[in-house]
């Protein structure tokens, strides 16, 4: 079969952005790159000084298919539907580039700009030392997060990452994702949150309906989006709302209007120092939610009930790391918490449920008040009274095991009159 005029021709996809304009960017096709770059660059009205260059050009076998299969991907990230203008920042154009150069039809790469430095956040590559290495222990974080009063972290985009993807893509589907904690969008990455970067990136592939994120205006300004509080949605084009008087807080009527009539689901990283009445107003609100709070709050009677009540439970992973505003790591350790059903957690194989006779003496003891007291994920299999475990216990899925919180509170085990480390007291259902 003979090949038709546009066959015979080099085909081309192309990134291109003006210098002017670095929250955006234009993917287009062309037979022509060197004429195509000429036209964006002799445009009416278009500034002297602001100069348009390719960030990346390709060869394809059918640009109009690749075209098409770009702006159905990522429709959420285009700006206008009759433009080909595309929201950008370095790990979005990654995200271009990846896709495609994965497309059925590449052919081979022409250009890709370099890597700009001041992009790269050398902190985050960096090996993290290990406890021993920073000497500390298990305890000691444990003690320290309690401690928390300073909520200007950021959560890493890794750490959201690695707990999303343990979840079936089916959850996510036709639903409304709010992130209702200092969750801006911004055209440069460094001034957008990690949370609504991971659900932008992942928008089509998840088949979201609608993205809702907060900015608080509060006393410390971490993402650089200035004093006034705003609302960002997408559902396939961007928008910005800035309502008069609205500060961005979780806990104001706008905020929880959104909640109560637009969510579906709330993801987001609550800050630690109010996060008693973030959890209240969550769980009260029936909605399904994926969060980080303190690794103790399994300790803490403030969040006990909840747990005792089946209200929530551990998702899959801790967080023993956040970046400050200068972006260097700094202790703070976290877990993620959920009510989504967890299958086949991965921690199950942590909890050694046993017969009380196997297990190791060094790991049992009992109280002044002749409670038994296990560690090092011991669980006796066959002990009918109440028992004191771990936090690790607990969030390693141990009441997805068959057993139950009995109380409302800590407990605080004395051994020899001393006051020990906090328990949670459960028992065998």
């Amino acid at each position: 079969m003979a090949k038709t005029k546009l066959e015979q021709e080099n085909q081309y996809i192309y990134i291109v952005q003006a210098s002017a304009e670095s929250g955006r960017c234009k993917i287009g096709k062309t037979t022509d790159l060197e004429r195509r770059l000429k036209e964006y660059n002799n445009m009416t009205g278009k500034s002297k000084g602001n100069v348009y260059a390719y960030l990346f050009t390709c060869k394809v076998k059918n640009m109009t298919r690749v075209e098409k299969d770009i702006k159905d991907k990522h429709v959420h990230l285009r700006e206008e539907k009759s433009k080909e203008i595309y929201f950008y920042n370095p790990m979005l154009f990654d995200g271009y580039v990846k896709f495609i150069k994965s497309h059925p039809s590449f052919v081979e790469e022409i250009f890709i700009k370099k890597e700009d430095k001041k992009h790269v956040v050398k902190i985050i590559k960096r090996t993290i030392p290990t406890l021993e290495e920073r000497g500390l222990s298990r305890k000691d974080l444990l003690q320290k997060a309690k401690k928390i009063e300073n909520d200007e972290f950021y959560t890493r985009y890794e750490d959201i990452e690695k707990e999303l993807k343990m979840y079936p893509k089916s959850i996510w589907k036709n639903k409304v994702v709010f992130c209702n904690c200092d969750d801006p969008v911004d055209d440069k990455e460094r001034n957008t949150s990690a949370f609504p970067l991971y659900f932008l990136r992942n928008f089509k592939e998840l088949g979201l309906k609608k993205l809702i994120c907060t900015h608080y205006s509060g006393a410390v300004d971490l993402f650089n989006q200035g004093t006034k509080g705003y609302i960002f949605t997408t559902n396939g084009y961007r928008e910005f709302d800035y309502p008069k008087g609205y500060g961005g807080s979780f806990d104001e009527p706008l905020s929880l209007k959104i909640l109560k009539e637009d969510a579906d689901i709330v993801c987001t990283n609550p800050p630690f120092s109010r996060a008693i009445d973030y959890w209240k107003i969550l769980i009260e609100s029936g909605k399904r939610f994926i969060i980080i709070s303190n690794i103790t709050n399994v300790l803490n009677t403030a969040y006990i009930p909840y747990f005792k009540n089946g209200k929530v439970w551990a998702g899959y992973n801790r967080i023993d790391y956040f970046l400050n505003p200068k972006r260097e790591l700094v202790d703070a350790s976290g877990h993620w918490y959920t009510n989504f059903p967890i299958k086949n957690r991965p921690k199950y194989k942590h909890l050694k449920i046993v017969p009380l006779k196997n297990i190791p003496e060094k790991y049992k003891k009992y109280d002044d008040s002749k409670t038994l007291i296990v560690d090092n994920g011991y669980i006796p299999s066959d002990y009918k009274k109440p028992f004191a475990v771990s936090a690790r216990s607990i969030l390693n899925g141990l009441l997805e095991k068959g057993y139950e919180i009995i109380q409302d509170k800590r407990y605080t085990p004395y051994i020899d009159g001393k006051e020990c480390f906090a328990r949670v007291l459960v028992k065998k259902v």
